[in-house]
């Protein structure tokens, strides 16, 4: 009886949490008459895919498209988990491997710096990108969510480094292998587990992130898919068809670098990797 009300708790939290995903594309399918029906129904009686073909095909604004913001992001969200993993990476080793001046308040840093909200570093941030040179340009995007991410990508991967056997990589150098080749061959492929778990924490940051991508990009066709959202919401009316068929669209990147990355996140690789 406990197993059985544990198995039904879980499943009700699973459906609550699965509940608002369906909706979103059960009425990404109504045509709008249901949509505003005064009896919405849970299931669209008449499936349409009007309102995919209009984000897909039409203007959001002139000249520009949906699939321009698309690839915005992609761009964005691909650049900074690429960055952001192999920074994280060499920065996790250094503090797992050596011991160094300042080494404690380091790591401590990194904890400062994930208290501090977002919304107190816009200027700052604001003013450091103009004296750049990047205003109005992808990479400032690509350098702030970088800033934000490798903290955690940084102080997470830590632990899995550390969690790799030192005797593995002196039994490498054993056997005449570089520091370089121990890196690549026997730490990397370990804590390949960890740099996935980071490198989906990186994606959803920059794929989701909306302050900074508004206040630094002027120029519209630079404009990301969580700026781009926002043209659905007039001050009228809302084409509630189009923002669901849109949020559909912008979640599939999401579930699809999960389950592409997923099999990695395993743990134990390690376990029983050292003879004894």
């Amino acid at each position: 009886m406990k197993k059985l009300a544990l198995n039904g708790a879980g499943l009700l939290v699973a459906l609550f949490a699965a509940f608002p995903v369906y909706w979103m594309i059960a009425t990404s399918l109504k045509p709008n008459r249901e949509i505003f029906s005064a009896t919405p129904r849970p299931v669209p009686a008449e499936p349409t895919l009007e309102h995919y073909r209009e984000i897909l095909t039409g203007n959001l604004i002139p000249g520009v498209t949906f699939l321009d913001f698309f690839l915005n992001s992609v761009l964005v969200a691909v650049a900074t988990v690429l960055l952001s993993g192999l920074v994280a990476l060499l920065a996790a080793t250094a503090v797992a491997r050596f011991r160094f001046t300042l080494r404690t308040s380091f790591l401590i840093l990194l904890l400062v710096v994930q208290m501090i909200p977002l919304e107190a570093l816009v200027i700052p941030l604001f003013l450091m990108i103009q004296r750049l040179g990047l205003y109005n340009t992808l990479p400032s995007l690509i350098l702030t969510y970088l800033g934000f991410s490798l903290p955690f990508a940084v102080w997470m991967l830590r632990g899995f480094v550390a969690a790799v056997p030192k005797e593995l990589e002196e039994a490498a150098a054993i056997d005449g292998a570089s520091r370089a080749q121990t890196f690549r061959k026997v730490l990397f492929p370990l804590v390949a587990p960890g740099l996935v778990a980071t490198s989906i924490f990186s994606f959803i940051t920059a794929w989701n992130e909306l302050i900074f991508a508004l206040t630094f990009i002027n120029d519209q066709q630079k404009y990301t898919l969580p700026v781009a959202m926002t043209f659905f919401f007039g001050r009228d009316d809302t084409a509630w068809g189009s923002v669901m068929a849109a949020s559909t669209l912008f979640t599939l990147p999401v579930i699809v670098f999960f389950l592409l990355v997923q099999r990695r996140m395993v743990s134990g690789l390690v376990a029983g990797a050292v003879k004894g």
